[in-house]
């Protein structure tokens, strides 16, 4: 089952409780407005279901099929830093614990990925997903989306990080940055702002949150899919759901920062590194972010975990604990522009409880999904095959300049809170970025 269709299911299971999730199924609203939705939809279940990357599942949509000609590439924008980038896939295994979600699994095993300033050139480009991990993207992911299988060649698109390339010693002490996609979704979808904050000398690192993921490739060949949802999701069903989620999610970033430490002092992890990354990351210095479910992850971390000095949720609403307790540490929130403190409980109660410094920004026409790599890479589908719901997904929003957006804010928050890096972007509006708007 594909992301979309999870946290739909969801939706519609939150809205059959009267939880105020949706006022309207997704497919009957495309079947009303007839392709004049443009965003709509999508603006009705942001951030309703607690954090869940709540996507739209268009039952009732054309599927773009591969018929329209022979299947497209897609592209990734290229970052913007000062830096080339590296980056390295690793396997974790705790073995201190069960795996949370699979419990005939004795221990919990991760996927990674590190992504960092490296030496120019030297090794491939990395894909933006696994051989295996795409081919299942591209079979159950992307129809969801109204992409027909084989429509894109999921598999030939390439980041801008070179496999094992090694780091950059100019680049000094790396900060570092954990991040989480939404709620099934693979760690690869924040690609394109993960490579910008990477080429501006972060060690970032993703984290793939096994059996939730939709799909997840390990070395030899082996894939890790999705566990299925729960025949019937009633609201008690949902909230178990999300709070198991969210609480596996938590230990996983907490192991994978315990890992990240133990780089810092110059003991290996996983498998083989690229060079200098033994006592590359800077351990004092560390930040979180997440889209939708991964931004409430990173708030509850930014809580919880005394290393962690910072955090960004990218539209995501609060699960668990620091919904109502907030964060005292700096946090920054950016909201698609139909997600308000009004319409969100957890944001009010949040932004409420939180005592650090703490900003919220708005973006105008950006939709959940446009905080994803959907953003760059929807559009260029959609230029083929206009049946894909565009609006729905990633909003109406200029491509390019919702991600510079992204990239300039989250930058500066972390070169800000991180290096001590002076910044005018959150005293009012800059003239640069008009669709964002900060609330008070």
């Amino acid at each position: 089952m594909s992301f979309v269709t999870k946290n739909t299911d969801l939706a519609m299971g939150a809205k059959a409780t009267g939880s105020s999730a949706v006022s309207e199924s997704p497919a009957s609203a495309v079947r009303k407005a007839a392709g004049k939705v443009a965003g709509k939809v999508a603006g009705m279940v942001v951030g309703k279901v607690a954090g869940m990357a709540v996507l739209m599942l268009a039952v009732s949509l054309p599927v773009a099929g591969a018929d329209a000609g022979s299947p497209i590439g897609v592209s990734l924008p290229a970052p913007g830093g000062p830096y080339p980038v590296g980056t390295v896939a690793m396997r974790l295994v705790d073995r201190s614990r069960p795996d949370p979600l699979m419990a005939a699994r004795p221990y919990r095993e991760l996927m990674i990925s590190l992504w960092y300033p490296a030496v120019a050139g030297g090794g491939p480009l990395a894909p933006h997903m696994a051989p295996l991990a795409a081919a299942d993207w591209d079979r159950h992911s992307a129809p969801p989306l109204g992409i027909a299988k084989g429509a894109v060649t999921w598999g030939a698109t390439r980041t801008h990080a070179r496999v094992g390339a090694p780091v950059e010693p100019r680049a000094g002490k790396l900060p570092v940055v954990l991040f989480g996609s939404g709620d099934g979704g693979p760690r690869t979808l924040g690609t394109a702002l993960v490579e910008d904050l990477a080429s501006r000398g972060y060690l970032v690192v993703t984290v793939d949150h096994t059996y939730e993921a939709d799909q997840v490739e390990f070395p030899g060949g082996r894939l890790a899919r999705a566990l299925p949802l729960p025949a019937k999701l009633t609201p008690k069903v949902i909230a178990t759901l999300l709070a198991k989620h969210a609480r596996a999610r938590l230990a996983d970033m907490r192991y994978v920062l315990d890992q990240v430490t133990a780089l810092a002092h110059g003991r290996p992890i996983g498998g083989k590194l690229p060079e200098g990354m033994l006592g590359a990351p800077d351990a004092s210095r560390v930040g979180a972010l997440g889209q939708s479910l991964g931004g409430s992850v990173a708030a509850q971390l930014t809580r919880d975990d005394a290393r962690v000095d910072a955090g960004v949720n990218l539209d995501g609403a609060y699960v668990g604990p620091v919904a109502t307790r907030g964060v005292t540490r700096p946090f920054l929130q950016l909201a698609a522009e139909t997600h308000t403190r009004d319409s969100e409980p957890s944001w009010k109660s949040f932004w409420r409880a939180s005592t650090g410094w703490k900003r919220e920004l708005r973006v105008k026409g950006a939709a959940h999904g446009s905080f994803t790599d959907l953003q760059p890479l929807l559009p260029q589908i959609a230029a083929k095959f206009p049946k894909v719901p565009l609006a729905d997904y990633v909003g109406t929003i200029e491509p390019g300049r919702s991600v510079a957006a992204q990239r300039a804010y989250v930058g500066a928050f972390f070169d800000l809170h991180l290096r001590g890096k002076p910044t005018h972007l959150f005293e009012g509006p800059d003239t640069r970025f008009p669709e964002v708007s900060l609330i008070p």
